[in-house]
């Protein structure tokens, strides 16, 4: 415990403290170019907004590991900065010029592949040839997650806080020094952000910011290990932590299907557009999310500390809790529509 306190706690506080110092630069260089995003109908904001926040959450992230990350981790740091680098560069280049689809999903293979390259990878079948294609579509699934719900003030920058602070008291109890690390370098940084992020926010992370937090997530799904538990209820935990943005992109996923719309086309059918209906403000709307985040990390706190029956029994029960929530949003989003 003494070791891994001396390597998360300067690490929590260097990301806190650079993201803090490099948002408001990363805001000046935004307006100067007239890098900032612009109000629409499927928007919530009403005036220009500046953009780039991922940069300062990149590198304020990149500074804490580089400076004070454990040493036996260097290789699987560099391969996460790296494929993290690939994806801000795509994620501001979405930003300006709206790219395709395609190519936003070609980089975070590229990057998926990066990280597996250095060992980053699931270990369920035991051979690449199976576990590779599930670790791409894991990477996919959580870093689109939280680029989805990157849609109103604070929510992907505190969902993300939230996760982080959760991963890492956990790897905190199984002594993992990696996984404690890399989530406290995203806590500080997605935090520190958040400052200027919070409702009426002063800034946007953008494709750049919400690409890095939710693949950074998705590694430390990954690498989140449990010796002395059952696969299956390993796995249960990284899902009850992410259980708000994979719930949101498989609601609105289906939501799209089922309406005959686009899949990739923006809309106000996310949960918290859903939330919002109801008549709360945006800040409430984010509390109410925040606390579905912060109820489900304590149900995987429990999951990773119990007995395994014990586990099975909250982690099923939860699940199922996942689904009445997902069925009460459907709800909401028709009783919307009827009013419209």
């Amino acid at each position: 415990m003494d070791t891994l306190q001396l390597n998360f706690l300067p690490i929590l506080v260097i990301g806190f403290a650079a993201s803090l110092s490099l948002t408001p630069i990363s805001r000046s260089i935004a307006l100067r170019i007239g890098f900032v995003d612009k109000p629409a109908a499927r928007k919530l904001h009403n005036e220009a907004t500046p953009l780039l926040g991922g940069l300062a959450i990149y590198i304020a992230m990149a500074v804490a590991l580089i400076v004070f990350s454990p040493p036996q981790h260097v290789r699987e740091f560099a391969a996460l900065l790296s494929g993290a680098a690939l994806l801000a560069f795509v994620g501001a280049l979405d930003d300006k010029y709206n790219l395709s689809v395609r190519i936003r999903l070609v980089a975070m293979t590229i990057a998926s592949l990066v990280v597996i390259a250095a060992g980053i990878h699931v270990q369920l079948f035991g051979t690449l040839w199976l576990d590779v294609p599930i670790t791409v579509i894991w990477i996919l699934a959580v870093t689109n997650a939280v680029n989805f719900n990157d849609n109103m003030d604070g929510l992907a920058a505190g969902l993300t806080g939230i996760a982080a602070g959760f991963f890492m008291a956990i790897a905190i109890t199984q002594e993992l020094s990696l996984v404690s690390a890399l989530a406290a370098a995203l806590l500080g940084s997605a935090v520190g952000f958040l400052i200027y992020n919070f409702n009426p926010a002063r800034m946007f992370m953008g494709d750049m910011g919400s690409l890095v937090l939710g693949f950074t997530l998705a590694a430390l799904g990954i690498k989140l290990e449990f010796g002395a538990q059952p696969l299956g209820v390993t796995w249960m935990v990284p899902l009850l932590v992410l259980a708000l943005p994979l719930s949101d992109i498989v609601l609105v996923i289906a939501t799209r299907f089922f309406e005959g719309r686009p899949l990739t086309q923006g809309g106000k059918d996310h949960m918290s557009h859903r939330i919002m209906s109801l008549g709360l403000s945006q800040r409430k709307t984010i509390f109410v999310l925040y606390a579905f985040c912060f109820i489900f990390g304590l149900l995987a706190v429990v999951v990773s500390l119990a007995d395994a029956p014990v586990a099975w029994a909250v982690g099923v029960l939860s699940l199922v809790a996942i689904a009445i929530w997902m069925g009460f949003m459907v709800l909401i989003w028709q009783r919307a529509r009827q009013s419209r």
